[in-house]
């Protein structure tokens, strides 16, 4: 086969833009250890890649696909949970209930009082020396 040019492969691929990068990261996966689909006939990974594209070994969706995953930090999986949410009481769920709620306040006085109550720590004879 001869060289592969751009415009074997603009019909498989629209963009030229698209081209470049589908082939360059096609180029990249074949350094990095990933078989080819074709012979390589003393081709360098740039040629081969564009030699896949023109012959459609590898298809351009599949290509865009394995490019946009390639660049994906953080891919998220849909697993059902591990375990089930306990329902919330009948109290929880009644929107009137809120207003009945009340929180224990304590004035300044009492905290005072409460702490004046508290006896402080018996010293040892350790402490005593």
């Amino acid at each position: 086969m001869a060289r592969v040019t751009v415009e074997d492969c603009v019909d498989k691929v629209e963009n030229r833009f698209d081209l470049v990068l589908l082939a360059s990261h096609r180029a990249r996966t074949i350094a990095a250890g990933q078989p080819i689909t074709i012979d390589r006939d003393n081709d360098k990974n740039p040629v081969v890649a564009l030699r896949e594209i023109a012959d459609e070994t590898l298809t351009p969706d599949d290509l865009k696909e394995d490019l946009i995953q390639s660049l994906q930090k953080h891919v998220e999986v849909d697993e059902p949970e591990a375990e089930v949410v306990p329902a919330l009481s009948p109290a929880a769920q009644d929107p009137d209930a809120i207003g009945d709620i009340q929180f224990d306040r304590m004035t300044e006085e009492d905290l005072l009082r409460g702490l004046e109550g508290l006896v402080p720590p018996a010293e040892t004879d350790d402490e005593a020396d």
